[in-house]
């Protein structure tokens, strides 16, 4: 192998023992949701070996269930799973043979969504519907056997090898921590009796496996949860696990009851390192770090400091495929960044939905949504260079497609435009900078400044005109609207008229909460630093006490503005805001004092203030301003005015769709019909 002129840690190779890896880049663990789906391994093949291709040293799969109390889902036991998964494997060892692949055991215990689920203990978890059933002896030594089993029909699959998760509140984790494990037994008690399960786990697969297999742990580091484990026990874990037999120790900071965002666009780039730093000069065996790691340059820092051996990116590897080859050949810059959103990614996960990417549409979607060169190019023009506009242009031209790229902006964004502003959602600024790349590669005739007019269109020779002109935001029929305190959402967030002291917001859903995050954000954004991020979260990375958070009050800094956040739905305030990161937003809000309204109705608005009733009873709210943020309207009137055209006029984006702004679905559309036309 030649030495890698770009990131050079980042694409050495690693002994590990069992084998070598030919870079430090782990394509990370994630439930993608084709295990379950019809012809989904299949599809897994090709989505998988579509990053071996890519230049990764190293992938994990989604977790596979050991039995049925493990989850519902896929899982591996029995001869006939196993030809399942050699079509995986046989497909990522077909595109790259020096490209590894390991299995991850996911057992959920009290977090399965099955009537079976089992836990040391019938302690209920707060996310979960239902109380798991208390292990006895013999079901203790089944889950055993079972794990055993599966590793072995994972070698019998042609799997490289397998990682055990133990961490995230699942089964093996349940054990190690007191407040999920009560037993009085040799299974519960002191430490050395609560991690007596992973020990037992670990010894029997490795028996099973023989010595020539990869054998990954992974482990909470800092689980982030309160009387979680001390830092004492995470390194006495680790530790025994490398005695045990296991190849490589991977950290995850992860519970997922833990009111700490982990995996949020709002947490700093490779937040959590340092951690995997310090656990790493305790062991001889490699060490993995994961979490917000989006970037090469970030990925080459985390080597370069000792704080790891490999670099595990999940959700990057959803956004670019070729995310390896692209950094190794020094094209960092044409990489389409994971921004951390999670809204096509881990809420799909977490809701049972198939995983994708709002970024990159085809990732799980490989051998349905193909960019194949057009038959017959095309002269097409595109109005509009936001979200939509963009894919669109970026996928058309990828094809071979001549566009011309409109936009009566002095930049390319759209409404990305507004959310990068918001503290937290920096990274959309990647996401322009790849389209802004792309625009350029792909030799997309880029026209900003340029307010086009249907004479201009059909005057202009297309073969097809593509409408992506967006929204306007929605002025909602409340009396007195046009009161010198009410400003629109865009004037709030670009800062062209002021924002008071007192503040109403009308409309709570995700423009009303970042609107809210905004004009309460006090300082610089924690998104951008460990130690600020650390502070507002109640995290303690110097002194590491139980969990990481343990006695640690949050400081959040607020400007002091009164905020109100309003809506007419009955239901909770923010329910309809992502899986994954809606709470913390929620949360995040709560602990700078704004208030959230429900069920409310809207009488009007005057000198006074703006004039409501809850539940009936009338209310005057003494405010200075009142931000509309009460939905957007499409804009489609160009659409309209080419109705009689003989050219094919489609319609995108907002500009087709506009009840709520929705990139992930913007996006997906754009590209699905630029792959058609």
């Amino acid at each position: 192998m030649t030495a890698a002129p770009h990131y050079p840690a980042l694409f050495s190779p690693l002994d590990i023992g069992v084998t070598r890896l030919k870079n430090r880049i782990l394509m990370g663990s994630m439930h993608t949701g084709l295990e379950e789906a019809e012809g989904g391994f299949e599809r897994m093949a090709e989505f998988y070996a579509e990053r071996a291709r890519g230049g990764v040293g190293l992938i994990i799969t989604g977790g596979i269930f050991p039995n049925h109390e493990g989850g519902r889902g896929s899982k591996l036991s029995t001869v006939q799973e196993v030809a399942q998964h050699r079509v995986v494997t046989s497909a990522v060892h077909a595109a790259d043979p020096d490209v590894k692949i390991c299995m991850q055991i996911l057992h959920m215990g009290a977090l399965a969504d099955t009537p079976d689920l089992v836990a040391p203990s019938a302690v209920k978890s707060r996310i979960s519907k239902r109380v798991p059933h208390a292990l006895d002896e013999a079901g203790i030594q089944k889950q055993l056997d079972d794990f055993e089993n599966c590793a072995l029909k994972a070698k019998e699959a042609g799997y490289d090898g397998v990682e055990i998760i133990g961490s995230a509140g699942y089964l093996l984790s349940a054990f190690l921590v007191e407040k999920t494990n009560q037993r009085t037994d040799a299974w519960g008690g002191p430490f050395e009796n609560r991690m007596r399960f992973v020990l037992e786990v670990v010894r029997r697969v490795r028996a099973a496996v023989g010595d020539d297999f990869v054998l990954i742990f992974r482990i909470a580091a800092m689980d982030m949860l309160q009387d979680g484990m001390s830092w004492d026990e995470v390194v006495t874990l680790a530790k025994a696990v490398e005695a045990a037999g296991v190849t490589i120790v991977s950290t995850h900071f992860c519970w997922h009851e833990s009111f700490v965002p982990t995996i949020a666009t709002m947490v700093p780039r490779a937040a959590f390192a340092v951690v995997t730093g310090r656990l790493r000069k305790q062991l001889s065996i490699p060490v993995i770090t994961s979490n917000r790691i989006n970037m090469p340059d970030v990925a080459e820092d985390v080597l370069n400091c000792g704080d790891a051996d490999i670099i595990s990116m999940a959700r990057p590897m959803l956004a670019d495929a070729d995310f390896a080859r692209k950094a190794r050949e020094g094209r960092a810059d044409e990489i389409n960044t994971c921004i951390a959103c999670n809204q096509a990614c881990l809420d799909h996960a977490f809701t049972g939905q198939e995983v994708s990417c709002l970024v990159n549409p085809r990732a799980c979607h490989e051998t349905v949504l193909r960019y194949e060169p057009a038959a017959v190019p095309k002269r097409i023009a595109v109005v509009g260079a936001g979200p939509a506009g963009l894919s669109f242009a970026d996928v058309a031209a990828q094809r071979g497609h001549k566009v011309t790229l409109f936009d009566a902006g002095s930049e390319i964004g759209g409404q990305f435009n507004l959310a990068k502003r918001v503290p937290g959602k920096e990274e959309f600024y990647e996401t322009l900078r790849y389209f802004a790349r792309m625009i350029e590669l792909r030799d997309v005739d880029l026209r900003l400044n340029t307010r086009v007019s249907a004479e201009m269109l059909r005057a202009g020779g297309y073969d097809q005109i593509v409408i992506a002109t967006g929204i306007v935001p929605r002025t909602p029929d409340i009396d007195g609207i046009g009161h010198p305190k009410a400003i629109s959402y865009v004037d709030a967030i670009t800062g062209a008229k002021p924002v008071g002291q007192k503040v109403a917001i009308i409309g709570a859903g995700g423009i009303g909460f970042d609107v809210a995050e905004l004009i309460t954000h006090q300082g610089k954004s924690s998104a951008l630093d460990i130690d600020l991020f650390a502070k507002e979260w109640g995290v303690d990375f110097a002194n590491h006490p139980r969990g990481g958070v343990s006695g640690v009050e949050p400081v959040v800094p607020t400007n002091g503005r009164e905020v109100v956040l309003l809506q007419r739905k009955e239901s909770p305030v923010g329910a309809g805001l992502g899986r994954t990161t809606g709470w913390t937003h929620r949360l995040s809000l709560q602990r700078r004092g704004v208030e959230m309204m429900n069920g409310v109705t809207y009488l009007g608005l005057d000198d006074d203030g703006l004039k409501i009733a809850v539940g009936g009873a009338p209310r005057v709210l003494d405010v200075d301003t009142v931000i509309v943020c009460a939905g957007q309207t499409p804009l489609r009137g160009l659409f309209d005015e080419l109705a009689d055209t003989d050219v094919l006029v489609w319609l995108i984006g907002g500009a087709f769709e506009a009840a709520e702004l929705d990139a992930k679905k913007a996006i997906n559309q754009a590209c699905f019909l630029a792959a058609e036309v």
